[in-house]
């Protein structure tokens, strides 16, 4: 059975454009062409349901030949005026209504349209594209697309003050199903999605499903305490969804965004890598890697590594990697308590770079129900540049993920400095350190590499009586292991822990690593995936 969202009668219709008139701050002109319609996040599961029976439609490219005229150049001249945003009142005033809505233009670029509604006690109003939310030049070919064409995406704007406002937002809907928001230092960093559909599968392309509608829905005079709820509609050629992001940005600058997030995902067809909650960054190269030589800055990353916290409670610590070729490892759990995407680096002079690397916000996915077996995966793609998002991780539920199934999530994205649930009885990894193994002074040997892993922890490492070393467990898939030992740094309550590896140039080992003391962990689990030409850039040669 199709669903329908039902229309009201006409007089309640008027009756409620008026009150939403009034509750959104809407522009007269965004009223005036559409009429409420009744809405929740019931009947837009209900929608997606419906839609996974049916063949898949391509969403309409709008005005194509006037889309394609809006290249670079002529999409910057698109300004939004920032006095026509929804929710404009500002912060301590009688109108003040909630985060400002700021909307992005369709360009050549960005071609899809999305479709935006405000929503207020259960009734939807559509936002129609009108050249008057923009300043633009009067021959911008923006001005010729129809009042239908809807717009890229949206963003919503800051409100601690009466000004920043205007210039400063803090979460952003645009592409796909990609969202993005800031941490606790204002900066934007990786992206989270929707969803990820084959994603590194073999001989078959990924698929990007598409966010193609929002309902928006604040509370007159909320306060940055409040929750936004953004509701989407996802649809692609193999999945649709209905989706409902309860965000909240804080009470002041310096606290982390919070999402919580529900979805229901229905297949349409079978999906051989079904990727839930999936995270996006990027990583070219950090204190280790030989893409270090081909670029002035120490590093240059989004985020630096993926935190797990499985279900049987270990802390486990991946280091990024910019691989030869697309890589995925899949880390086998039940009920994970959480995994993310981090910056665990934030210290500037580590990257030297005015973008801020050391500012990007870490993002932690927190399940809120239980996810049952499965396996967090991490895709590693090769990248030559910083432009590129090069890293994924997500959640793949076991067992087939055939047409006809279904997926109930509920989870918390935190987007802040570091974890929202940091380990307090074991020290954590805060740099990976790879050079040539052997003993110095002596002739170093052909294909032994060394690492050196530190960890930091105060409070942990403090308790280390003087002249106790604590002991170095390592394990690989492939090659040889040895001198392991374990010292603390000069000047700080970080320890290092080393050990060499003796590898084959073609091989590809995985490793295992941890400190432990008495026979209990010190640290949490340092895993990492190493081939010799990722880490130096030519072959280690013998002194002999």
């Amino acid at each position: 059975m199709e669903y329908e969202l039902h229309t009201m009668n006409r007089r309640h219709l008027l009756s409620r454009a008026a009150a939403l008139a009034g509750a959104m701050l809407l522009p007269a002109f965004a009223l005036a062409a559409n009429e409420p319609q009744s809405f929740s996040y019931d009947a837009l599961v209900e929608r997606a349901r419906s839609m996974a029976g049916t063949t898949y439609r391509p969403p309409a490219l709008p005005a194509p030949e006037v889309v394609q005229q809006i290249d670079y150049a002529r999409h910057g001249e698109l300004v939004f005026d920032t006095q026509r945003a929804p929710f404009s009142g500002q912060p301590g005033t009688s109108d003040s209504a909630g985060y400002p809505l700021v909307f992005f233009p369709l360009g050549k670029y960005a071609p899809k349209g999305v479709h935006l509604f405000m929503v207020d006690q259960g009734a939807a109003v559509e936002i129609p594209y009108s050249a008057d939310f923009f300043d633009m030049p009067a021959d911008n070919p923006a001005r010729k697309l129809p009042a239908d064409a809807g717009f890229a995406g949206f963003r919503l704007q800051e409100w601690h003050t009466a000004e920043d406002w205007a210039r400063q937002d803090w979460v952003a809907f645009q592409g796909a199903s990609y969202f993005r928001s800031i941490g606790a230092d204002g900066q934007y960093g990786q992206s989270a999605r929707g969803i990820a559909i084959d994603a590194a599968v073999a001989d078959k392309p990924e698929e990007f499903p598409d966010f193609t509608e929002f309902y928006i829905e604040q509370t007159s005079g909320a306060s940055p305490e409040t929750p936004v709820t953004v509701y989407a509609l996802l649809d692609g050629p193999s999945v649709t969804g209905a989706y409902r992001l309860r965000m909240t940005r804080g009470l002041d600058r310096t606290a982390p965004v919070s999402m919580e997030v529900e979805a229901r995902v229905f297949l349409r067809e079978d999906v051989e890598r079904l990727g839930l909650m999936p995270l996006t960054s990027m990583f070219w190269f950090g204190e280790y890697g030989a893409e270090r030589l081909k670029d002035w800055r120490p590093e240059v990353h989004d985020s630096d590594g993926l935190a797990l916290w499985t279900g049987s409670g270990e802390r486990i610590w991946r280091p990024l990697n910019n691989p030869d070729a697309t890589r995925v490892s899949a880390f086998a759990d039940e009920n994970p308590k959480g995994f993310g995407l981090m910056q665990r680096d934030r210290n500037f002079d580590h990257y030297q770079d005015g973008v801020f690397y050391d500012r990007r916000p870490s993002v932690w996915v927190e399940p809120l129900k239980p996810l049952g077996k499965g396996s967090v995966q991490l895709l590693e793609i090769p990248t030559d540049d910083e432009i590129h998002d090069n890293i994924g991780a997500f959640w793949v539920p076991e067992g087939k993920a055939s047409k006809g199934s279904s997926y109930d999530l509920h989870y918390r994205l935190h987007w802040q400095n570091l974890s929202p649930v940091p380990a307090t009885t074991i020290a954590q990894a805060i740099a990976t350190r790879i050079g040539r193994g052997g003993q110095p002074g002596h002739a170093r040997p052909d294909n032994v590499y060394n690492f050196t892993v530190e960890f930091d922890r105060p409070e942990v490492l403090r308790q280390i009586p003087y002249g106790v070393f604590p002991e170095v467990k390592v394990s690989t898939s492939v090659g040889e292991i040895s001198r392991t030992f374990a010292r603390p740094v000069p000047n700080g309550n970080v320890w290092r822990a080393s050990f060499d590896l003796e590898l084959a140039p073609d091989q590809v080992a995985d490793l295992r690593m941890y400190m432990e003391l008495d026979g209990k962990p010190l640290t949490e689990t340092w895993l990492y995936q190493f081939k010799p030409e990722w880490a130096l850039d030519v072959a280690p040669q013998s002194n002999n």
